[in-house]
């Protein structure tokens, strides 16, 4: 089973610029996830034969949202996070804003694994919601994929809005403490390493120079000066079916290229 998780940062535009049925065919995705799809399902048009189509827009018109569109019907289906979570975490109180209204998650049950898509609030360049995403989002998030977990293996995938360790940034000396590198945020994504999960990129590759977004300045994807954001993890019990994780750097259309995962089946 081949899945897919890409940021598209609005699939209306990477439809626009022809690439989108190009990419799918080099993809051959079994399931995909996307996330920032600034969309819902009847704006986005995307007729793919086989598919089931789960989508989850942001109620802010061209904001955020994420869907998975996969070949095997889901027993299962739940948008955002539980509203007991919201509740307990204080993602519903006024600081924050309803999270579940901004449409940053779809899961889906199979047979043998819980497919969590998730677009990871960002803390904003002045670090405004970094308190926010540390206290409330992380922790609520963390506690619905391990309650997922006691009952079935777990795949979490998305853009997870932090680059965990040095060789996950270029410029680690220079970008520790902005947006996306600061302490909370990598010991949040520990937490959840910590908590019975395994990034699958990292079993197949190590080291520095892999990375998932560029900037749109300064010619930075050419360059290669870019940050690893993007992930496939599996709860340890489903680790063992990984065959393969990939990142997909030459496949165009956004500032954040695909990640694939291979489970065998």
């Amino acid at each position: 089973m081949r899945l897919v998780s890409w940021n598209v940062n609005g699939i209306r535009a990477l439809q626009r610029k022809g690439l989108w049925e190009s990419s799918l065919a080099t993809l051959a995705p079994h399931v995909l996830c996307l996330q920032e799809t600034k969309a819902d399902e009847s704006q986005a048009a995307c007729e793919l034969e086989g598919f089931h189509q789960f989508w989850n827009p942001a109620s802010k018109k061209g904001y955020s949202g994420t869907a998975i569109l996969t070949r095997f019907a889901p027993l299962s289906v739940e948008r955002g996070l539980p509203t007991a979570l919201v509740k307990k975490h204080g993602l519903a109180d006024d600081s924050f804003g309803n999270a579940n209204e901004e449409g940053r998650m779809v899961t889906v049950e199979f047979d043998d694994f819980y497919l969590v898509n998730a677009y990871t609030p960002n803390v904003k360049g002045d670090l405004t919601r970094l308190g926010l995403r540390h206290q409330k989002w992380d922790p609520a998030f963390r506690a619905y994929v391990t309650a997922l977990r006691t009952k079935k293996p777990v795949a979490v995938c998305g853009d997870l809005n932090v680059a965990h360790t040095d060789d996950d940034v270029a410029n680690a000396k220079t970008n520790r403490g902005s947006a996306g590198f600061t302490d909370e945020e990598r010991q949040g994504f520990s937490d959840l390493l910590g908590a019975g999960f395994v990034d699958s990129f990292r079993i197949f590759t190590q080291g520095a120079g892999h990375y998932t977004w560029w900037s749109n300045f300064s010619n930075a994807r050419a360059r290669n000066v870019g940050w690893r954001i993007d992930y496939f993890l599996v709860s340890d019990s489903l680790a063992p079916r990984v065959r393969a994780a990939h990142i997909h750097a030459e496949v165009m259309g956004s500032d954040h290229c695909p990640v694939s995962l291979t489970l065998e089946a």
